[in-house]
């Protein structure tokens, strides 16, 4: 069962009556939320209560983080990308999302709405219309108050009968301080008083759990009694459990050492996770040294305030708030913004140099891993620094439109643009970027005149490299119109008459590609065989992969023009498989339409069949019917003439749908292991 939910960090202790309740709920009901303060495991609860429904839902569990948004513009996008939608068309991405979940029998869980319950509500009013069989599991710390919502207030846990807030703070006690004994007499009557103080609540039960460390149950109860009678007289207006869990917070902050403080406030600046390379770079400073950095992570790990995986950290955004405010009261707030908006300025350039290197694989998952603070660092250079906004939207843009964020980079570089009109390489870069959003999405119009813009800026800045990836993008829109011959012409102009190094430069490996791509299409075979094998053999070499993809694709598309399609299939699913790599829904549509076509040719009408269905599932999943060069359409035509030729239409449908209804992901793991 296909499902996106994020694995659990810390042992679950409990909530079986809770479990068994929503899990009741989630059958009965369309939309349902879990409602209660922060910290008060509603998450938790939600991540468990959508594992077990799984079976009911065929078309999976898909699950949205929404507490890292800082506002509701990226909300769409972040529903898309749970769904697994990578629209590549120019609709609102609403109506994309609509469409997509419109037949799907799914469980969506969206995970803290508090600080967008209005957006929530009208968004998830509109998904509810357009997909009768989904069904929507929210967390909030308040109802979105719509016709149909059930409400599930998560209480803190039970300090009767098994005691589930005793048995939870034993665990986390266990991991902090392994010796320890908490059913020896002295050591349980403290535990029991920690409890009960902090009411049940989950998070602040673990963050009492992480303290014992370096002290003994009783001198933990001892202090946070005291902590609290401190507070007694607090005028505060929040609800007494709200207050708890802030106390709680407070008290330990109170018990980290000054740098580990320091940290806290200056980490809250992210709003993904981080490794601690960022960390080190955004955080070090005044008396906070690199070296400061990584014995503080270390230390707030151990007092449970971040949690680690692997090489990455995390911050519950309870937590997080606490460091903002704590970061307002340092005064830090812009200089922290500016310097993790630089930091992720210079990661944007890393990772543009690095796209044509052996590394460019993981540039693709450190970009996907660092999207929401990408998104950040761009949010904040629009308004203080827009020609920079220009440069990391540029950056970064190929990325995003090659995998699942096309729209973004779109809206990013329209904001970006706007937002500074004058020449600069900067805004030429973006141009050109902007221009390649808009051709995937088949404004070709619009690409051609932006291919223009590039072109003439690019001669009056005397930038080589600007005039090859103008080149690539006027180019590549002549093919996509028709127009191989014009298409040809642009990127041999461009590349010019002195013996050429693909490897030079990311653009000029791109208009390689964009001359093999017209070869082809002019019916130069030979020629166009020769240079895209050299060029594939180039590309091992480098270790690169998106080049060698679209080199694999011609020399399968040529093969079978040339008759050969045994050859044809193996360079397709070459093809498949580098696509998979980076993560690009859109090539690996492309490529399942052209294996089709090759098995067909082999005289396999069935395997055919289900790999055409497959192919039409990922085109859906990027918006389109079917897209690519247009002599793509007859050998489409073809594959299924012979297929239904070879086992008949009855059977064609079947096995045809047998490949649109199995999980995409499912079917093309069994293509890429020679299954169909």
């Amino acid at each position: 069962m296909a499902t996106n939910i994020p694995e659990e960090s810390t042992s679950f202790v409990g909530r079986r009556d809770e479990l068994r309740r929503v899990n009741i709920e989630l059958a009965q009901h369309r939309l349902i939320t879990l409602t209660g303060p922060g910290g008060v495991g509603k998450t938790r609860i939600a991540m468990r209560a959508a594992a077990a429904a799984a079976t009911r839902h065929p078309d999976g569990v898909r699950w949205a983080d929404l507490w890292p948004l800082q506002g509701d513009r990226l909300l769409p996008a972040t529903l898309c990308d749970a769904v697994g939608l990578s629209d590549h068309t120019a609709r609102m991405p609403v109506a994309a999302l609509c469409d997509w979940l419109s037949d799907k029998r799914m469980l969506l869980v969206l995970d803290s709405c508090e600080h967008l319950v209005d957006s929530c509500r009208d968004l998830i009013g509109d998904l509810l219309t357009a997909a009768p069989l989904l069904t929507v599991l929210i967390t909030s710390r308040q109802p979105l108050d719509v016709v149909g919502e059930w409400i599930t207030e998560v209480e803190p846990l039970s300090m009767e009968g098994d005691n589930e807030a005793l048995a939870l703070f034993r665990e986390r006690a266990g991991v902090a301080a392994p010796g320890l004994r908490l059913t020896e007499p002295a050591h349980a009557v403290a535990a029991a008083a920690i409890c009960r103080r902090l009411e049940g609540i989950p998070l602040a039960l673990e963050l009492a759990g992480a303290q014992l460390a370096g002290s003994s149950p009783a001198r933990v109860a001892e202090r946070l009694n005291s902590r609290f009678e401190a507070l007694a007289g607090d005028p505060s207006a929040r609800p007494p459990r709200h207050r708890t869990l802030r106390t709680a917070i407070g008290w330990s902050h109170e018990l980290c050492a000054p740098l580990e403080r320091l940290l806290w406030a200056r980490l809250s600046v992210f709003r993904g996770t981080f490794d601690e390379e960022s960390a080190q770079s955004v955080c070090a400073g005044g008396p906070l040294s690199p070296r400061d950095v990584r014995t503080a992570l270390a230390g707030l790990a151990a007092k449970s305030v971040i949690s680690r995986e692997g090489q990455r950290f995390s911050m519950l955004d309870t937590l997080r708030e606490y460091g903002r405010m704590w970061l307002a009261e340092l005064g830090e707030v812009r200089t922290v913004a500016d310097r993790h908006a630089e930091h992720f300025l210079g990661f944007g350039r890393r990772a543009d140099a690095g796209w044509l290197g052996p590394d460019q694989v993981r540039w693709y998952e450190r970009v996907a891993e660092a999207h929401v603070d990408l998104c950040t660092a761009l949010d904040h250079l629009l308004v203080t620094d827009p020609e920079r906004a220009q440069e990391l939207s540029a950056c970064i843009g190929f990325f995003w439109s090659c995998c699942r964020h096309l729209h973004e980079a779109r809206g990013y570089l329209e904001r970006a643009l706007a937002a500074r009109l004058a020449p600069s390489p900067a805004r030429t870069r973006a141009l050109w970027m902007l221009g390649v959003a808009l051709l995937f999405q088949g404004d070709l119009d619009t690409a051609d005149e932006l291919g223009r813009q590039c072109s003439r800026a690019a001669r009056e800045e005397g930038d080589a490299e600007a005039m090859l990836a103008a080149g690539y993008l006027v180019g590549l829109t002549h093919l996509m119109a028709g127009r191989p011959l014009a298409g040809y012409t642009v990127a041999d102009h461009v590349l010019g008459p002195m013996p050429d190094a693909p490897f030079d430069s990311a653009a000029r490996l791109r208009c390689h590609i964009v001359r093999i791509f017209a070869l082809t299409a002019l019916g130069k075979l030979t020629e166009a065989r020769a240079e895209a094998a050299e060029l594939r053999r180039d590309c091992v070499a480098h270790g690169e992969y998106w080049a060698r993809s679209y080199a694999d694709y011609q020399l399968s598309l040529i093969a079978l023009l040339q008759g050969r399609p045994q050859d044809s299939a193996g360079h397709a699913r070459a093809m498949l498989a580098a696509k998979q790599a980076i993560g690009d829904n859109f090539g690996i549509a492309l490529g399942l339409d052209l294996l089709a076509a090759a098995v067909a040719a082999q005289g396999n009408g069935e395997s055919a069949a289900v790999v055409y269905g497959t192919g039409q599932a990922y085109w859906r999943t990027v918006g389109h019917p079917q897209r690519g060069t247009p002599e793509l359409r007859a050998v489409r035509e073809e594959c299924e003439q012979r297929a239904r030729a070879a086992i008949g239409d009855k059977a064609y449908a079947d096995a045809y749908r047998r490949g649109t209804e199995a999980r995409p992901e499912t079917s093309l793991a069994r293509v890429l292991a020679g299954d169909l």
